[in-house]
């Protein structure tokens, strides 16, 4: 059986974030490699997300989730798939604007970032429609409803996984 090992990094003071072992459940269900590998969650604040976001995408700004797949130098080979950095306040503020529970979109941005670490995308609009088809049903597997879904009771029906 595939593992995947996942480390967590709490950049933040907050108790309102995911245990270690929602994360863990989260990133694991998302590995679709056929290795084992290994990933850092940083949960960071605004500012080193409108850092990170400034620095690697151009972007003004904090945004939910980074994804920095791991490029290995030529002839070196490490199980690392990457780091995913998500931005606590940033999905917390989008739950509530979303009308989700933040739980749902805590494994939401896991899941989607993890995609992102294994080279799925979603600029173009196949790309878009395969990826967000993948993490519809990867997170159903989580008991979660579909997240492109616009209901406003959409909270109501999600478990807290």
């Amino acid at each position: 059986m595939v593992s995947l090992t996942v480390d967590i990094q709490r950049a933040l003071e907050s108790g309102d974030t995911p245990t270690d072992e929602q994360f863990e459940t989260w990133a694991g269900t998302a590995w679709l490699g056929d290795e084992d590998s290994e990933v850092t969650v940083r949960l960071v604040d605004t500012d080193e997300s409108a850092s990170l976001n400034s620095q690697y995408r151009d972007k003004t700004g904090p945004t939910n989730v980074l994804s920095f797949p791991f490029e290995a130098p030529a002839g070196i080979t490490v199980p690392l798939a990457g780091d995913l950095i998500i931005c606590a306040p940033v999905v917390e503020r989008e739950a509530r604007e979303q009308r989700k529970t933040p739980t749902a979109h805590w494994a939401h941005m896991v899941v989607h970032g993890m995609l992102h670490l294994q080279g799925y995308d979603h600029i173009k609009d196949d790309e878009a429609e395969a990826m967000e088809a993948l993490e519809i049903r990867l997170l159903a597997q989580l008991g979660f409803c579909n997240p492109y879904d616009t209901l406003d009771d959409i909270g109501e029906t999600e478990k807290d996984a």
